[in-house]
């Protein structure tokens, strides 16, 4: 007959044998982690500031970043170099917050089946990324990436661009009422194609 005694009060064993407990902890350490750890963030400049040089999209960027999102490019590819010698050697200066903070949502990530766009701006001529985004193996023959043909033929449509403003402007991209009653005009007739070409092209600017 043993003699150990039955464990009494708050023990590891009576955490253990109750699943309701330890949901409970778990929910409660889980929370408690998370706010020590998000918290902070909103008091750093580092990362609730733009950086020097970023700006909030254009009407027709703003427009590109919504087709981006919507055919799922963010499936492939991340906006996110890490500050990693072999990073930055092939995409350039590592990717910092304060370049985000007009992005809603952001883009960072780790998924590469394709390569990091972050810096892709002003890397390629628009009619390099025209051909490309038509066909990619007309221009990287071992490209897995699907074509995009459609986009070339898809026309904004302007009245969109107003509406997507005035709520990103609620939650601190500085647009200005000038600024979004010119947006159908700055779209006007211009394709899903030229709309995600302008936003590839001004990715990454701010840092060189």
């Amino acid at each position: 007959m043993s003699n150990t005694p039955t464990p009494t009060g708050f023990s590891h064993e009576k955490v253990e044998t109750n699943n309701f407990l330890m949901i409970v902890l778990i929910l409660l350490v889980v929370a408690v982690g998370g706010l020590v750890e998000i918290v902070p963030l909103f008091f750093q400049k580092s990362t609730t500031e733009a950086v020097q040089g970023v700006k909030p999209y254009t009407a027709l960027q703003l427009a590109g970043r919504d087709i981006y999102l919507r055919e799922g490019c963010y499936n492939c590819h991340s906006q996110m170099i890490r500050p990693f010698r072999a990073e930055t050697l092939r995409y350039g200066h590592y990717s910092v917050a304060g370049e985000f903070v007009y992005d809603h949502p952001f883009q960072w990530g780790s998924k590469r089946t394709g390569p990091d766009l972050h810096r892709v701006g002003g890397r390629y001529s628009d009619e390099w990324h025209r051909v490309h985004l038509n066909n990619p193996r007309d221009v990287v023959p071992e490209s897995n990436m699907p074509a995009y043909p459609w986009l070339e033929r898809n026309k904004l449509d302007p009245s969109e661009l107003p509406t997507k403003m005035r709520a990103l402007r609620r939650v601190g991209v500085p647009y200005s009422d000038a600024e979004i009653a010119e947006a159908p005009a700055a779209v006007k007739g211009k394709t899903e194609m030229d709309a995600l070409i302008a936003y590839l092209q001004g990715m990454g600017l701010s840092l060189k």
